[in-house]
């Protein structure tokens, strides 16, 4: 595979410098990385982002995650290994990822669902991480950039 171009946020300094931004200000939030990187694999196995699917699973393995739950995050709900608190942060993952086609696409229960486990600010950064995760897939899928490339 070869990429179209250079990844958009590359060429337009400020939209690197927005996107970046929105992850530091998620980072600050108080949700744990572990979380967030989750979250962030689980959209980028929806959207069929290969650069994230192959970034993700190594950052994950640098904030401590397991092999065991990296591997089991595309059939989390049958997996044994997520707390209730990353199950929802999961099905909230899906619901805003998966907004076409359904009327009530972040329904009333996915969003309580999330709201018992998260407060107003880890709900924010929730929000916020899921939606920059989508950018990014966006961003590479319609590009075609190169999984693996990026690494040091």
């Amino acid at each position: 595979m070869q990429a179209r171009m250079n990844n958009p946020a590359m060429i337009l300094p400020e939209a690197m410098q927005a996107l970046h931004a929105l992850k530091a200000s998620v980072e600050k939030s108080g949700v744990p990385a572990q979380t967030i990187g989750l979250v962030e694999l689980r959209a980028s196995q929806i959207n069929g982002c290969s650069v994230c699917v192959d970034m993700h699973p190594r950052l994950l393995k640098k904030v401590g995650e397991s092999d065991e739950r990296i591997a089991a995050v595309a059939t989390w709900r049958d997996a044994r290994c997520f707390t209730d608190a990353e199950r929802a942060a999961l099905t909230l993952t899906e619901a805003v990822t998966r907004l076409n086609g359904r009327e009530d696409a972040v329904s009333d229960e996915v969003w309580e669902q999330a709201a018992r486990h998260y407060d107003e600010k880890a709900l924010a950064a929730l929000v916020i991480a899921i939606a920059n995760i989508n950018v990014w897939n966006r961003l590479n899928v319609a590009t075609r950039q190169v999984p693996g490339v990026w690494k040091p």
